[in-house]
């Protein structure tokens, strides 16, 4: 049976709010929940807020009707009152909060939205009416599917009924971008589109552990010496804002151990980076934002992580297919932070099962 607020707002297009304003990543993997309340109710009015350097990726988001700046923790007394009065303003009849802070919590509550639903944890809980307890500190279950449960929970307050889960790719492009942005690539750096393209990011984005440059020659090397010389593939490295250095680097390692390599070109921005990210037969990374929007396009990837119980491969596991993914990490007892024990050949030759590339018949020495 509707409860009485539930049906009060079916008398209108339903108006959501949806917190994620953390990294780029963490919105990424936000996508699957977003795609939840689509399915639940199409008529249903998501607005997402975000931090503005994840907004431009944020307004290709299929499931999101409107964009909200977050102008974050640091904006001053007038920023953190045109943000109120911008809520108020919408109307929005839930709020729904995918990583709980005292902030947002309060903002929710001093605008007058009337469904508030976050995990429960910390104390920003008492800002929040609806609570569902997760634990996600004890990494037991893949983030995305944190925040899957949490939009569950939102659509069981509305009193709508559950979806079937939505599977990827979660971000479903119009047929013929992969084409064209490969065409595009091919024409300015002169590659061959034919060739098998390995997508590489050396970069971290100041927060995700990442393997050396020299870990990432060496199994790029690794990679090459286990194919037949028939198909070989052409590296691409990609570079976030300030990492073009460590990219081009890269570049010339492994230009100098014979592989076909190249940067690929700066692009006009965070949405039209991502896009250039379909062209990937396989995208290669850290726990970067980069590696999550390969992942939410369902693009193979094969992600280093390091061995903290909080970034575990699990937790942040890739919302692509189970197909598509691959997963490495240090063995259990190594240091947090160090990668260096990571079995780069067993890495090696795990991608290339997954390439389906021609194998050499002689193991690499």
């Amino acid at each position: 049976m509707m409860t009485t607020s539930a049906t009060a707002m079916d008398e209108r297009r339903s108006r959501l709010l949806v917190v994620r304003n953390d990294k780029l990543g963490d919105f990424m993997l936000a996508w699957p929940a977003l795609a939840c309340l689509k399915a639940a109710d199409p008529a249903l009015h998501v607005s997402v807020l975000v931090p503005a350097y994840t907004a431009p990726i944020a307004r290709l988001c299929p499931w999101v009707d409107e964009v909200l700046l977050d102008p974050g923790d640091e904006a001053g007394a007038a920023g953190r009152r045109e943000l109120l009065t911008r809520l108020r303003q919408g109307r929005f009849d839930a709020l729904l909060t995918l990583f709980s802070t005292p902030r947002i919590g309060w903002l929710g509550w001093r605008a007058g939205i009337p469904l508030r639903l976050a995990p429960a944890t910390k104390w920003a809980q008492l800002f929040y009416n609806r609570r569902i307890a997760q634990r996600r500190s004890r990494s037991q279950k893949p983030e995305y599917v944190y925040n899957l449960e949490l939009a569950e929970g939102l659509l069981g307050e509305l009193a709508r009924p559950l979806p079937p889960r939505p599977s990827p790719p979660f971000w479903p492009l119009p047929d013929g971008i992969r084409d064209t942005q490969r065409a595009r690539i091919a024409d300015e750096l002169g590659l061959d589109e034919d060739r098998p393209w390995i997508f590489v990011h050396a970069g971290h984005g100041g927060s995700a552990v990442n393997l050396s440059l020299d870990q990432y020659a060496t199994l790029a090397c690794g990679i090459e010496q286990r194919l037949d010389g028939t198909v070989m593939p052409t590296w691409l490295l990609t570079a976030g804002p300030g990492e073009e250095a460590i990219a081009d680097e890269l570049c010339d390692r492994l230009a100098a151990e014979g592989l076909t390599a190249a940067r690929l070109p700066s692009r006009r921005g965070l949405d039209d980076f991502a896009l250039s990210l379909t062209a990937a037969d396989l995208f290669i990374a850290g726990s970067t934002g980069p590696l999550h929007i390969a992942g939410c396009l369902d693009r193979p990837t094969a992600g280093f992580y390091p061995a903290r119980r909080s970034a575990t491969p699990l937790r942040w596991q890739t919302c692509n297919a189970p197909a598509h993914r691959l997963a490495f990490s240090p063995p259990d007892g190594a240091s947090e932070t160090d990668m260096s024990s990571i079995d780069l050949r067993a890495a090696a030759e795990r991608i290339v099962q997954r390439l389906q590339i021609p194998t050499s018949s002689e193991p690499p020495s």
